[in-house]
């Protein structure tokens, strides 16, 4: 019998039921702040872009920000939000200064949708606005009004500040991780010299722009030195490593474009053409940016997202009456990069040498390449290394949402995920033994290892990440030395070949509980010593404890929990001052008592110290 449809069918949300309802369409995915573009980063971001548009504007140059456990606090020094609209501003979808051009001719937001969000996602949310010696506060939970304070004199500085707390209904077990908060306001600074911003008692500022992100960021020595050129609209950083790949930081009106876009697109396209042009060699497009580490800011009017979160840039051209984005950024490298290699006749001669070098490597490994494609395809007909996911095509942006691979050591642990698994969008890759040690090694090894050469064939990563199949790369290997040691040799792998799995977000590490406490009446699963020992004083006399020393030793049915909706990642983060080179050359170099010594420290649990205690 067909459902009924009348007009009690039809209901009428609010702009706070709307968000809190729909989150996704505002913030993009929710998450629990394990990977940077989760809702609660996307929050500060929000808040953030309002206070950098004021700097923007000539208003303030300072930001601070504080973060104490989960409550947020952020604070501007610019003219603060007109005190007769302060409530408006927050509460009133479609209400903001930002549909006057006028006053925001290049910003971020344009939709008066950001504060909200916040707003409404908030368990707590709190705006106060200081103006002309006044200030102009109201307290708010969940987009609902709780306290509109009066308007009261003040001796304060103008300014806005928003504190607020996420919403634990709406981001389930959250935390706000250091390192994706550091990652963010570095670009921030970057991209607003000038600018100061507080981040609980550190500094963030930048003198010299792109050119510093790529000296921070970059990590490997350069081949030459960075190509700084800056025009009206528009700002370039470019130089070469001998590192694998191709790494790009790409910006937009101040706000960082992880997925790119026109921008990017446009540099990628014109780079190359400018480089054969100056050369008057018809170089292949690989060759030239092979080993490339680029970073591009342009301005625009009323930019065009692809999404809320605006992490790719959907604009063709650079304002209504500009020119195409194409031919903006073609005009500005044709000329200035041009003109740059000329005037550097040494840093021309050190490009060249590296393309050339380039050249000469893909040359070389054409074959072995082929021969490396035959054999992976041979090898998936026959073994079951690979049990795939049945949505790794199709939607791009689906796919890199919601599919993930587990790369896991032996049949036990492969066994036990992929009878558990969700078989539409996870898929599980079984590793055979310990994997090569690829440090200091040549990329040729990738193709004449079997295991490795397979994995990346999996991952359909050979030419780059652009067409890497999962989200998410997750290493699922035992809490204990060898499982460790096995984690490091994969991590070594993809930082040696393919930095931008990690660098883009794409490597967690699954976790696994190592204790199970239960009695009678409860089960209750631990990650930790701490996690077991309130565990055993919840349930009181005598539980039963169990071990976990393997995931093979796991029941499929237990671990159903483990990969399902409880599953527990910790994302692979490299910091902004850690060097790839230093990083392997520690963990994985000729200093074999450092590694022992740095995997027994880090693992969750010692096992004698397990039996010393029972």
């Amino acid at each position: 019998m067909a459902a009924e449809y009348t007009e009690d069918n039809i209901r009428t949300l609010d702009w706070a039921e709307h968000i809190r309802m729909r989150p996704g369409m505002y913030i993009g995915k929710l998450g629990d702040g394990n990977a940077a573009d989760d809702g609660i980063y996307i929050l500060i971001k929000e808040v953030i872009d309002n206070s950098i548009d004021e700097f923007v504007m000539g208003n303030g140059r300072t930001i601070d920000l504080a973060i104490r456990g989960n409550e947020v606090k952020i604070r501007d020094y610019g003219r603060g939000i007109p005190l007769g609209k302060v409530v408006d501003v927050v509460s009133k979808i479609n209400t903001g200064g930002k549909y006057d051009s006028k006053a925001f001719k290049k910003s971020v937001g344009l939709n008066g949708v950001g504060a909200k969000a916040v707003n409404a996602l908030s368990s707590f949310f709190k705006v106060e606005s200081v103006r002309d010696g006044q200030i102009k506060a109201a307290e708010f939970s969940k987009g609902m009004l709780v306290e509109d304070l009066p308007i009261e004199e003040t001796t304060t500085r103008k300014g806005t500040r928003i504190t607020f707390v996420p919403d634990e209904t709406i981001f389930k077990n959250y935390s706000f991780k250091h390192e994706y908060v550091d990652k963010m306001l570095w670009n921030y600074a970057y991209l607003n010299r000038g600018l100061s911003i507080n981040f609980n008692g550190e500094q963030y500022k930048s003198d010299n722009g792109l050119k510093d992100l790529l000296e921070k960021t970059t990590d490997e020595e350069p081949l030459y030195p960075i190509i700084h050129i800056e025009g009206e609209d528009i700002e370039v950083a470019i130089t070469h490593t001998q590192s694998y790949g191709e790494d790009y930081y790409s910006f937009v009106n101040g706000q960082y474009t992880p997925q790119g876009g026109t921008h990017q697109a446009a540099f990628r396209e014109t780079v190359v053409k400018v480089i054969r042009d100056h050369y008057n060699k018809q170089f292949d497009a690989q060759d030239v940016r092979t080993s490339i580490t680029a970073a591009v800011a342009v301005k625009v009017m009323e930019p065009v997202f692809e999404s809320q979160t605006k992490t790719k840039l959907g604009s063709q051209d650079v304002g209504p009456d500009g020119p195409s984005m194409r031919s903006f950024v073609n005009d500005f490298l044709s000329r200035e990069l041009d003109n740059y290699l000329h005037k550097n006749p040494e840093v021309a001669d050190r490009l060249l040498k590296k393309i050339v070098q380039s050249e000469r490597e893909r040359k070389e490994m054409a074959g072995v390449k082929k021969l490396a494609r035959d054999r992976a395809k041979k090898a998936s007909v026959h073994n079951k290394k690979l049990r795939d996911c049945k949505i790794h095509r199709g939607d791009k942006d689906e796919r890199e949402s919601e599919t993930s691979i587990f790369i896991c050591e032996g049949d036990s642990a492969s066994g036990s995920i992929t009878k558990i698994r969700n078989v539409n969008t996870q898929a599980v890759f079984s590793l055979k033994g310990k994997p090569l040690n690829t440090y200091g090694l040549t990329k040729k090894i990738v193709y004449e290892n079997e295991e490795f050469n397979l994995l990346q064939a999996a991952l359909n990563i050979e030419d780059g990440i652009e067409n890497l199949r999962y989200n998410k790369v997750v290493i699922a290997t035992d809490a204990d030395v060898d499982g460790m040691h096995i984690r490091l040799l994969l991590i070594t792998f993809f930082l040696q070949f393919f930095p931008e799995v990690v660098k883009q977000g794409h490597m967690f590490v699954l976790q696994t509980p190592l204790f199970r406490v239960r009695n009678k009446k409860e089960t209750i699963y631990c990650y930790s010593e701490d996690e077991r020992r309130k565990a055993i004083e919840k349930l009181g006399k005598n539980p039963e404890i169990t071990r976990f020393k393997g995931l093979g030793e796991i029941s499929p049915d237990e671990f159903k929990n483990f990969v399902g909706e409880d599953i527990r990642l910790d994302p692979v983060v490299i910091g902004q001052d850690s060097a790839l080179k230093d990083l392997l050359s520690f963990y994985m170099g000729k200093n074999t008592p450092d590694r022992q010594e740095f995997i027994i420290e880090n693992l969750k649990v010692e096992k004698d110290v397990y039996e010393e205690e029972l």
